[in-house]
């Protein structure tokens, strides 16, 4: 998989407690309740998939409930929005540094995937139909002078 990382911004949403121990505590309860009611059982009105990363620096698994919108069979479509903060978040920097170690739960299955980032034409695309399904994408975009990257995960064969 090949990523041209998207740079930081120099404007964004704060993002406070981000990382901090109530965060994390937060992140698995909502990973727990998503895997017990099934997609989109982590926040109401959102399909959402556990993304499993390799941490870029400590090379831990690293787990992160995100939405999601499916783009045909057996491929998604994630957003680093970050909520429209000035950086990517960690997530995407393991994603970017261990490419080829990516897991996603959905639907209660398992699928190891394959990455890449959208860029032109294709991601302009998948931006159009991500903020149509959830205006929420594109008020994260004014947040931020970034260019908030999109992610196809395709299940690998």
């Amino acid at each position: 998989m090949a990523f041209e990382k998207t740079p930081s911004g120099t404007r964004g949403q704060r993002m406070p407690g981000v990382g901090s121990p109530v965060a994390k505590w937060l992140n698995k309860q909502l990973i727990r309740r998503n895997r017990r009611k099934g997609s989109g059982g982590g926040v109401p009105g959102q399909n959402t998939l556990v993304l499993t990363t390799t941490g870029a620096k400590t090379g831990q698994p690293r787990e992160t409930l995100l939405g999601s919108f499916p783009d045909g069979d057996d491929a998604w479509l994630i957003v680093a929005s970050f909520g429209g903060n000035a950086k990517n978040p960690a997530w995407y920097h393991n994603l970017a540094a261990h490419p080829d170690q990516v897991q996603i739960e959905i639907g209660g299955r398992k699928v190891k995937v394959t990455a890449a980032q959208l860029s032109g034409a294709d991601r302009a695309a998948a931006w159009q139909r991500i903020t149509a399904d959830n205006n929420r994408y594109a008020g994260y975009a004014t947040k931020t002078d970034r260019e908030i990257p999109v992610i196809r995960l395709t299940a690998a064969a």
